[in-house]
């Protein structure tokens, strides 16, 4: 840096763009003080307290001609003598006497700040086609008032490591939402009571028809947690119970039900799992969804009309997935009979492995191995760069995953909530 860094504007809205400086600011953990979001699903939350833009970066855009100032593509803090797009996610700030920020992630550039830019371009501040003129979000580790003037200084130590679960934990929250979104809403087109919603990163299925977590679930709130209430106002109003889940409780006093290891790992450095004598691992065309859908439901609900009702939505959600350019159905067979099914779904190269099931009979011979390589070895062969998934910490299925090469990078925990009596219905 050639220049001591410093604080040079802090900007806040009551929502949208341009954010317009004022002369101090109390930041906390969820945010800047007097700043808001047209779209809180997709802005703010503990992830993206604090959003950072440098004079130098901006200096640089606006040679080219486009009309951009200080506040005018949102950044909360507006700073002068540090490249934050260059630094290392994990990175550590003091900012004046209390503030304490970590580097969380770039911000995605979106329309909303197209009148910053010649002819709409927004992504010219995108970081993968200009890796120093990004904004770039914060953690805020302890919160602090700031002020135009405040000293910057880089702390020592950075959390690259855990910064970088965190980052690879919110790719994989988005591609558990979109595969979620399309099974969901295949199980709602094919006739069954099945009640979606999607707002931003946040997604959320209400079925009184269905009852269980797999059509009764909010997901998106482990990086949103400050939102909480979306999801249990949403299971009041479809009188549903709903499983939510999060890091921390969405509703005061809450225990979780479920804790799940989310592992993960680089496709291409998964280790090959041989499929056992006898079986054979294929790709369910949308026709063949029935199979598949039947080992979904367990067994000791077939014959009633909610097992019934079950099969009929994971046989429309399993064909829907299989239809989908971005998802495969994949199932184990022996002598004809269906033993195992998995899914892949990918959502901007991170691929979520989900909904892998064996048939009891069929367990302790290698088959969940079988298929979890398989289905790393699509995601290598599509390019994508990193697959995941959630499992018991300490099954089965967590054993033969860090067998395979996977590591465990985070814990997603799951909270029923049951829905109040005196909230009016949907």
């Amino acid at each position: 840096m050639a220049q001591a860094a410093r604080v040079l504007q802090v900007n806040v809205s009551r929502g949208g763009v341009p954010k317009l400086p004022v002369e101090q600011a109390w930041v906390s953990r969820y945010g800047v003080e007097g700043d808001g979001h047209h779209d809180r699903t997709l802005h703010g939350g503990p992830h993206r307290a604090v959003c950072l833009f440098s004079i130098e970066a901006i200096d640089r855009i606006r040679s080219e001609g486009h009309p951009i100032e200080p506040g005018s593509t949102g950044e909360n803090l507006t700073t002068v003598g540090i490249e934050w797009a260059t630094l290392p996610l994990g990175t550590r700030a003091r900012i004046g006497q209390q503030l304490v920020i970590e580097l969380a992630d770039s911000a995605t550039p979106c329309a909303t700040i197209r009148r910053s830019f010649s002819g709409g371009r927004f992504s010219r501040m995108s970081i993968e086609r200009h890796p120093s003129d990004s904004r770039m979000y914060a953690r805020v580790v302890e919160e602090g008032s700031v002020s135009p003037g405040d000293q910057i200084e880089l702390l020592p130590e950075p959390r690259l490591v855990e910064a970088e679960h965190e980052r690879l934990l919110s790719d994989l929250d988005q591609a558990v939402a979109k595969a979620s979104l399309v099974a969901w809403r295949a199980a709602g087109a094919a006739g069954l009571d099945v009640r979606v919603k999607e707002d931003g990163d946040l997604a959320m299925v209400a079925s009184p028809q269905l009852p269980g977590p797999a059509f009764n679930h909010a997901t998106g709130f482990a990086r949103l947690p400050n939102l909480g209430r979306d999801a249990t106002d949403f299971f009041d109003r479809h009188r549903c119970p709903g499983w939510i889940e999060g890091d921390e409780p969405p509703w005061p006093g809450a225990e979780p039900v479920l804790e799940l290891a989310v592992m993960a790992a680089l496709p291409t450095e998964i280790g090959r799992a041989e499929t056992p004598p006898g079986v054979s691992i294929r790709v369910v065309t949308p026709e063949r969804a029935a199979a598949a859908a039947q080992l979904m439901v367990a067994a000791g609900s077939s014959g009633t009309d909610t097992a019934r009702a079950a099969v009929d939505a994971w046989r429309a959600a399993l064909a829907a997935v299989a239809d989908h350019a971005h998802g495969t159905v994949l199932l184990a067979e022996e002598d004809g009979r269906p033993v195992g099914t998995a899914v892949l779904f990918g959502h901007h190269s991170a691929g979520w492995l989900r909904a892998a099931v064996v048939d009891p009979l069929a367990r302790g011979r290698g088959i969940h191995a079988a298929l979890t390589s398989e289905r790393a070895r699509l995601a290598a062969e599509r390019g994508w760069r990193l697959v995941g998934s959630a499992v018991q910490p300490e099954g089965a299925a967590a054993r033969n995953m860090l067998r395979l090469g996977f590591q465990r990078i985070g814990t997603r925990r799951h909270y029923l909530y049951k829905p109040r009596a005196d909230r009016p219905a949907a």
